[in-house]
């Protein structure tokens, strides 16, 4: 693809600018204004400073929800309890960085303050979280993949529209620097770049190791579907970046070994464990997470409000899989017919930019990462991590695409429940 940027495409990045400012301020503008309702848990409010600035306690406390206490806990005192380590270092490191620039600014601070106070830590998530926006990056990603500035426009509005506005463009969540980092790594570039900034994504999230497989995918996979030789030192080179990614994972994980597990000391339970993970430990201890452990009629709410999102990405890639990756690994087992006349490769001609073979990894990772949110997990985590995917808003220009009144409905829901969510979160209301 040229490097050059047509007007079209600069028109298409200029529009997706301003509709993503406008998108902000109308997510913030609901909160605040939703923040002056009773809340379910009046926490935030006993927590912050009502006795220092007005107008930065008031613009604080709509951000004091659910896992924002402990990533600013972190952030101030770092890893105090012990489930506090479910949460990777990187949401706490950013929200304290900008909350010592605000109080370089004296923004939130009496005069002479040498540390930052919970106001400053979460506007300076706040911040950080606004300046993270990845719309156009959207744009550029489905234009590499599918070729086509309208579907790429189209995409990119759609990531407008996420299921959880508030903890992607307002709160310092995990949500707004995760999906930049995944985003700017499954563009095309040379490998080094994409490996870094997936290992970058993985100090925020968990699930940022399962990045690893796009690395594999395009160095080992996709050369092997297409014939080409694989040497050792590719194979080598494709260790070492995908141990780059699991390198922030890993390091949590050692650096809570190292504080929980000593030898003069009665160690904690999970020391004892192969491999001593604490990761595993404190989600399956202080929030039930195992396989099935979720499927219970108590939660039968959080599975009903997160069924379009998991019905969209299974569906979307149930049909890739059907029409475009199972049709060229059987192409693969008849070798004879995957060649043209003249002796080069033939790949199977995709019929619609939906099937281009360059989704194969995306949809791969969206059906993983969506079958391990619906039975291993807190199902209705999908809602804020569904934008992470690209795939998510190729799946629904899919449906407008092709199966407009489907299409018609997904925007439909993505608008109430999107404004529905973020009352619920403003109110401090499910879903977390």
């Amino acid at each position: 693809m040229s490097s050059a940027v047509s007007p079209e495409n600069r028109a298409h990045t200029h529009n997706l600018w301003f509709l993503s400012i406008l998108s902000w301020a109308c997510t913030a503008g609901l909160a605040y204004i939703a923040s002056q309702l009773p809340t379910f848990d009046s926490s935030s409010r006993t927590l912050l400073d009502s006795s220092g600035s007005w107008w930065t306690y008031r613009l604080a406390e709509p951000l004091l929800r659910w896992d924002s206490f402990h990533f600013s806990h972190i952030a101030q005192h770092g890893y105090v309890y012990e489930y506090e380590w479910a949460f990777l270092p990187g949401t706490p490191l950013v929200m304290r960085a900008c909350a010592n620039l605000l109080r370089l600014l004296r923004v939130g601070s009496s005069s002479g303050s040498d540390t930052v106070n919970l106001e400053q830590v979460l506007l300076g998530g706040s911040l950080a979280a606004c300046l993270s926006g990845s719309v156009t990056t959207m744009y550029r990603l489905t234009l590499h993949h599918m070729r086509s500035p309208t579907l790429a426009f189209l995409a990119a509005l759609l990531s407008l529209l996420p299921s959880s506005p508030a903890t992607l463009r307002l709160a310092g969540y995990t949500e707004p620097f995760f999906t930049y980092l995944t985003y700017k790594g499954e563009l095309p570039s040379q490998w080094f770049f994409a490996a870094l900034f997936f290992a970058l994504a993985g100090s925020f999230r968990s699930n940022g190791i399962m990045l690893s497989g796009f690395i594999i995918w395009g160095m080992l996979v996709e050369p092997f579907l297409s014939y080409q030789k694989i040497t050792s030192r590719r194979i080598l080179y494709t260790t070492i970046l995908t141990a780059l990614i699991f390198l922030p994972f890993v390091s949590h994980q050692y650096a809570a070994y190292r504080a929980f597990c000593k030898r003069d000391t009665v160690s904690a339970e999970w020391c004892f464990r192969v491999p001593p993970l604490i990761y595993s430990y404190v989600q399956a201890e202080y929030w039930n997470v195992g396989f099935l452990r979720y499927w219970t009629f108590q939660q039968l709410p959080n599975f009903l409000i997160s069924a379009p999102v998991l019905l969209l990405l299974l569906s979307f890639s149930a049909y890739y899989m059907r029409h475009a990756l199972i049709p060229r690994l059987l192409n693969l087992l008849h070798p004879k017919n995957s060649h043209t006349e003249d002796g080069s490769i033939a790949h199977p001609q995709a019929e619609s930019p939906f099937l281009s073979p360059s989704l194969a990894p995306h949809a791969i990772h969206a059906l993983l990462l969506t079958l391990l949110l619906l039975f291993a997990a807190h199902t209705q985590i999908i809602l804020r991590l569904a934008a992470s995917m690209p795939f998510t808003y190729w799946a629904a220009a899919w449906l407008i695409v092709e199966h407009p009144k489907w299409g018609k409905a997904w925007v439909a829901w993505s608008v109430i429940w999107g404004t529905i969510s973020v009352v619920l979160w403003a109110t401090f209301l499910p879903p977390a």
